[in-house]
């Protein structure tokens, strides 16, 4: 350092950060080099003394060095009543010179402390630290009091006091954190998206904000709806997240969420509730890194179809049910159900090419009510997901872990786990007309397999993967979709889907339960016969028998006992037409359903399986051919669902609501578990509408 010292000078000012230093202590703090120094003499020799210290200890780190640097470190101090130095903040172009100020200082001896009143006091002070560097001057190491001002005004500010607060100004719609799924919350905004010649896709939800922002503003739509209220209650109540902080670089919401139902299915004379509690934040930290997460705590009693559904699909362990779309369940009192829910996930954007989400919930493929692909029926289940958009292409992976939770499969009191790969790829092949391709493997951890690196690479085909790795091994399956728009309220989408691709069995016409596919055709009407919000949809979906489902049952296309695409599983044919429709915060839905289902008996008659219940086994086959939609124990199936309420917060989705649905269930046979049945389900709630939860089953 010696022959660094000849090319550095070296200058130090000391300024007190607040007042005179008179009006603070009456005496200077006192090194030991100055213990026989005058009072008068006490404040330059604490000066020249501090000053020789850090010149004699402050090396140049070698960044600086090299590249001749010249500025300033600045150091805001404290000596405290036992004399103690401490560093409160150092501000400075390079973090080399930072970290050796703090080195230097953490140095300092306990020198004898400031007084004030004939008892000891703490003193902050600055000390700026001119680089290069130059031994100091005893005879010139002091510094005028109108110095000390000024340096207290203008050169540093507390690390506290600097971080600044913001007003919250809608950050969540610019952000890239993702929109809740809900089909009424997303139809609001789907007109939007699917005018002719915009290049997006609508294929891969949920949506992020960011990327829906661009088409519907959502700042400007809920101030159209927004009521004049100037109190905190009346704001948060009515217009605001309950909790907002923002700064520079950070904000974030904090929100209390509720589902609370109460009803009655009249036709079993069962009165039916539901008492969630939730809380939810989301936030952003930079400008590309989002987070949200929700605890939900939840206890509940359903319509009698729903009740027995619930615990039809129960898992080992003794628990009495899983809640549809929702999970495991505890009993609670004698015939209710208590089930927590949480879910998060963090959203990373390092480009606007990609946007990468770990996390733990729900996703969906598809244009229509339902998908054949990958819907949100399920249980959440953690996940990796990237999305990659580019010129007129984006490209979703994503990578699942799911829970096969069957008593015959569990394995020292834990679920057997499985795992899930997916790619689609979506493409605008015109300003109309956008094509998907999709293909997806699940596969078991059996032999110790864990998770296959082979399904980490993006772009390879899955098909080719499970034949290298066994027949049994893996379950692949394929799709296309295609979406046209025939104007900018009108669409029309469909979906294919191709569980065993064995063509001689798919185009043989003898019935082979190897031809497993699937198809959707929907179409949508925005502003329905000139009505505006008036959103109309039709969609008709048919799976034929044994899609979905595999000869290992473990490697079928369900997680937690549920189906991971259609909530009918397979081997049904189903219309489904919506109608929806907002005007400002008050909004109705009607959804009628009409499906013929093929069931299993299920009887020690007759305990074939038939191919609607994707957990059955193929083993099991009443035949390898002549297999019909439909076929096993023939159900009609019915269902009518009217929904009204009033939005009372855009903010947070709050809503209060009163629904009524009407269900007729027709089987071929009557059996213990299958049976004929009708249900009147009236329900009156108030929500934060955050997920789809359906009932239409």
């Amino acid at each position: 350092m010696k022959k660094f010292a000849s090319f550095l000078i070296f200058i130090f000012t000391i300024s007190m950060l607040s007042q005179n230093p008179s009006n603070i202590f009456e005496k200077y703090p006192v090194f030991s080099e100055c213990a026989e120094e005058t009072v008068s003499e006490l404040e330059h020799c604490f000066n020249y003394t501090l000053q020789q210290f850090v010149f004699t200890n402050y090396k140049i780190p070698e960044v600086v060095f090299s590249e001749d640097y010249k500025g300033k470190v600045e150091v805001l101090f404290e000596i405290d009543k036992e004399g103690a130095f401490k560093v409160l903040y150092v501000d400075g172009f390079y973090s080399e010179l930072k970290e050796e100020a703090k080195r230097v200082f953490g140095m300092l001896p306990k020198i004898t402390p400031a007084t004030y009143n004939g008892n000891p006091a703490y003193i902050q002070f600055t000390l700026p630290i001119q680089i290069p560097l130059e031994e100091p001057n005893r005879n010139n190491a002091e510094v005028s009091s109108e110095e000390l001002l000024k340096e207290k005004q203008d050169l540093l500010k507390l690390e506290y006091d600097s971080i600044e607060k913001l007003p919250y100004s809608s950050q969540e719609f610019r952000s890239n954190i993702n929109i809740p799924l809900s089909h009424q919350n997303y139809s609001r905004f789907d007109p939007y998206l699917n005018k002719v010649g915009l290049n997006n896709h609508t294929a891969q939800k949920p949506f992020v904000y960011s990327e829906v922002n661009t088409y519907y503003n959502f700042e400007e739509e809920n101030k159209k709806i927004a009521k004049n209220k100037t109190s905190w209650f009346g704001r948060k109540w009515w217009n605001e997240h309950m909790v907002t902080l923002t700064t520079k670089d950070f904000w974030m919401t904090l929100d209390p969420g509720v589902d609370l139902q109460v009803g009655k299915d009249t036709d079993a004379d069962l009165n039916t509730y539901n008492n969630t509690r939730m809380v939810y934040v989301q936030g952003g930290i930079g400008k590309n890194f989002n987070f949200y997460a929700t605890i939900q705590e939840s206890q509940g009693k359903f319509a009698d179809y729903f009740n027995r559904y619930a615990e039809s699909i129960k898992p080992a362990g003794g628990n009495p049910a899983i809640i549809p779309g929702r999970g495991i369940a505890k009993d609670f009192k004698s015939d209710q159900y208590d089930y927590p829910v949480a879910t998060g996930y963090i959203s990373y954007t390092p480009s606007k090419y990609f946007n990468i989400q770990l996390g733990h919930g729900k996703n969906f493929l598809g244009d229509g009510y339902r998908s054949l692909l990958l819907s949100d029926n399920a249980s959440s289940y953690p996940f990796l997901k990237i999305n990659t958009t580019i010129w007129k292409f984006k490209y979703t992976n994503t990578w699942m872990s799911l829970r096969d939770v069957r008593p015959e499969v569990v394995d020292a009191g834990s679920f057997r786990t499985k795992y899930f790969a997916n790619h689609y790829l979506s493409y605008n092949v015109t300003k109309r007309l956008n094509i998907g391709l999709f293909e997806s493997v699940i596969w078991e951890t059996g032999n110790d397999r864990g998770f296959d690196l082979n399904y980490i690479n993006p772009i390879i085909f899955y098909r080719a993967i499970e034949f290298s790795t066994g027949s049994r091994g893996g379950n692949a399956i394929i799709g296309l979709t295609a979406k046209y728009k025939v104007n900018d309220r009108v669409n029309i989408y469909s979906q294919l889907i191709i569980d065993e691709f064995s063509s001689s069995d798919i185009f043989g016409g003898e019935g082979s339960y190897k031809n497993k596919i699937g198809y959707q055709i929907g179409a949508k009407y925005y502003d329905a016969f000139g009505l505006k919000n008036l959103y109309l949809q039709a969609e008709y979906n048919r799976v034929r028998p044994y899609t979905y489902s595999h000869n290992s049952v473990v490697l079928n296309y369900g997680h937690n006992n549920q189906s991971m695409a259609h909530t009918l599983g397979a081997n049904f044919s189903e219309f489904i037409a919506i109608a929806r429709y907002h005007r400002g915060r008050i909004f109705g839905d009607l959804k009628f359903i009409v499906a013929k289902r093929g069931l299993e008996f299920n009887t020690t008659e007759d305990s074939y399986f038939y191919g609607g219940d994707i957990y059955g086994t193929e083993d099991n086959r009443p035949s390898a051919n002549g297999n019909e939609l439909a076929q096993g124990n023939t159900t009609d199936f019915l269902h009518v669902e009217f929904q009204a309420g009033y939005l009372i917060n855009p903010a947070t989705n709050l809503k209060v609501y009163g629904s009524v649905i009407f269900r007729d269930f027709q089987p071929l046979t009557n059996t213990e578990t299958t049976f004929e049945n009708q249900t009147t389900w009236v329900n009156f709630g108030i929500r934060t509408d955050l997920f789809n939860w359906y009932n239409d089953f």
